[in-house]
C-alpha cells in the first residue's frame, strides 16, 4: 500500500522533469535554428555549469555603452551612404541633432571632392583598414579635420549595414602640425642667417690673411736664390698649398651664402654649380631651363638652391650614377625643378640604416625647405632605377616674362 503511494506521488515529479527538459530542449533547437539561420551571432562559452550560448542580442547592450563612450565618432552605412546608426560623437562633431544624422546621407557632411575619393575607395576590393583624411561639414557651416577609418561589414541587401567607419578629430594634430612648421621656417631663416654671417667672416677675413699669407710665401720664395733650391722648392709648395686653402674658403663662403643668386638668379646658379658637379665628379649634368612667365621669391629661389646642393651631393655620395639631369619648368602658377639621375636608386619608404640616415635627413631637410615656401617635394625611386627628385613652388605672376634660356649641357 505504501509502495503504491510513493509511485503515486513520484510520478507528478517525473512529468514536471520531463516538461522542463521539454521546454529547454525547444529553447536549444530555437536558438541553434536562429544561429544556422543566421539571425543572430552566438558565443558558446564553458564554465563549471556546462556550456552556455550567449547571443549578441543579449550583449548588444554593452556594445552600445561602448561606442557610446568612445571619443571618436562610429558610423555604420548603407551600400549607398545612408547613415543606419552614428554615436553622439559623431553627432557632436557635425553639429547635428542625432535624429537628424540617422537615416541622412554621410554625403552631405563631405565636401565634393572628398565624396569623390570615398566613392572610389569604397569601389575597392581591399578597403578594410583604410584610412582617409577628409573635412567634415557641420551644420553650422564649419569644418573639421577628420581621419576616417573604414571597414566593410557583411555582405547585405540596400537596407543592411555595409560599412563601418571611425572619424578622428584631426583638429589638434593640424594645429600641432603647423605650429611645427612654423617653428621649422623659423630655424631655416635663422640657418641662413648664420650660414650668412659665417659666409661674410670667411670672406672678408679669413680669405683675406689667406691672400696676404700667399703674397709673403711667394715673396720669400723669390728672394731665395739658386743655391737654396731644397728651400725654394718649400716655399713654391707652400705657395701652392696656401693658394688651394684659398680657393677652398671661397668656395665655402659661396655655398654658405650664394651671392650669385641674388645678383644672377637661380637659373646663372644651375648652370655654374652643374658646370662645377660636372668637373668634379666626371659625372655628365645636363640643365634644361625653359622661358617663365612669372616670377620667384628670393624665399623660393633659395629654396631651390638648396635643394639642388641637396640632391646633387646625393647624386655624388650615394647613386653612383653615370648621368643626370636638371630641368626648370614652369607648371601653371607653380615653378618645378626636377633632379634625376641614372643611379643605383633606393627604396624611399625603408627606414634608413645608420650608416645611411644622412641620405634619410637629406631628403627631409629638403621636403622641409620646399614647405617653408609653400611648396612640395616628391621623390620617386627604387632600387636599381635611379631616383628623381621634383620640388614644386608656387609662383607670384609678374609683367613680363623672363628671357628664355636655352638647354645646356655639362661634361
Amino acid at each position: 500500500m505504501r509502495t503504491a503511494r510513493r509511485q503515486g506521488s513520484a510520478r507528478p515529479a517525473r512529468r514536471r522533469k520531463v516538461a522542463e527538459l521539454r521546454a529547454r530542449l525547444a529553447e536549444a533547437q530555437e536558438t541553434l535554428r536562429a544561429i544556422r539561420s543566421g539571425e543572430v551571432d552566438a558565443v558558446v562559452v564553458t564554465d563549471t555549469s556546462g556550456p552556455r550560448v550567449y547571443t549578441l542580442e543579449g550583449a548588444e547592450h554593452a556594445y552600445r555603452v561602448l561606442i557610446e563612450s568612445m571619443n571618436e565618432g562610429a558610423l555604420t552605412l548603407t551600400a549607398d551612404n545612408v547613415i543606419l546608426y552614428a554615436n553622439q560623437c559623431f553627432a557632436k562633431m557635425v553639429k547635428c541633432p542625432l535624429e537628424r544624422v540617422m537615416g541622412a546621407s554621410f554625403s552631405r557632411f563631405l565636401s565634393t571632392e572628398d565624396r569623390q575619393t570615398l566613392r572610389v575607395l569604397l569601389k575597392r576590393a581591399d578597403i578594410a583598414g583604410s584610412r582617409i583624411q577628409a573635412l567634415l561639414k557641420a551644420g553650422d557651416g564649419s569644418q573639421m579635420p577628420v581621419l576616417i577609418s573604414i571597414r566593410p561589414l557583411a555582405k547585405g541587401d540596400s537596407k543592411s549595414a555595409a560599412v563601418g567607419m571611425v572619424m578622428t578629430d584631426m583638429t589638434e594634430a593640424r594645429r600641432n602640425e603647423e605650429l611645427l612648421r612654423g617653428l621649422s621656417h623659423r630655424l631655416v631663416q635663422a640657418q641662413e642667417a648664420e650660414r650668412g654671417r659665417v659666409a661674410l667672416e670667411l670672406h672678408d677675413h679669413i680669405t683675406q690673411l689667406l691672400c696676404a699669407i700667399h703674397a709673403r710665401s711667394q715673396a720669400l720664395a723669390d728672394k731665395l736664390s739658386a743655391r737654396d733650391g731644397s728651400s725654394r722648392q718649400e716655399a713654391m709648395k707652400l705657395r701652392d698649398m696656401l693658394g688651394q686653402t684659398a680657393e677652398e674658403v671661397e668656395r665655402i663662403s659661396r655655398d654658405l651664402r650664394p651671392g650669385i643668386l641674388s645678383e644672377l638668379g637661380l637659373v646663372a646658379v644651375l648652370r655654374s654649380d652643374s658646370a662645377k658637379f660636372a668637373e668634379r665628379t666626371g659625372v655628365p649634368l645636363r640643365v634644361t631651363c625653359v622661358e617663365l612667365t612669372a616670377g620667384l621669391s628670393a624665399e623660393a629661389e633659395l629654396a631651390f638652391y638648396r635643394i639642388l646642393q641637396e640632391a646633387l651631393k646625393n647624386v655624388e655620395k650615394h647613386a653612383r650614377a653615370r648621368h643626370a639631369a636638371v630641368r626648370l619648368t614652369q607648371q601653371g602658377a607653380f615653378v618645378e625643378m626636377v633632379i634625376n639621375d641614372d643611379g643605383i636608386g633606393f627604396d624611399p619608404e625603408q627606414r634608413p640604416a645608420r650608416r645611411k640616415a644622412q641620405r634619410g635627413f637629406g631628403l627631409l631637410s629638403m621636403r622641409e625647405r620646399a614647405a617653408s615656401v609653400g611648396g612640395a617635394l616628391s621623390v620617386q625611386s627604387a632600387p636599381g632605377q635611379g631616383t628623381t627628385v621634383c620640388a614644386r613652388v608656387p609662383c607670384a605672376p609678374r609683367s613680363g616674362p623672363t628671357p628664355a634660356h636655352p638647354a645646356i649641357a655639362a661634361s
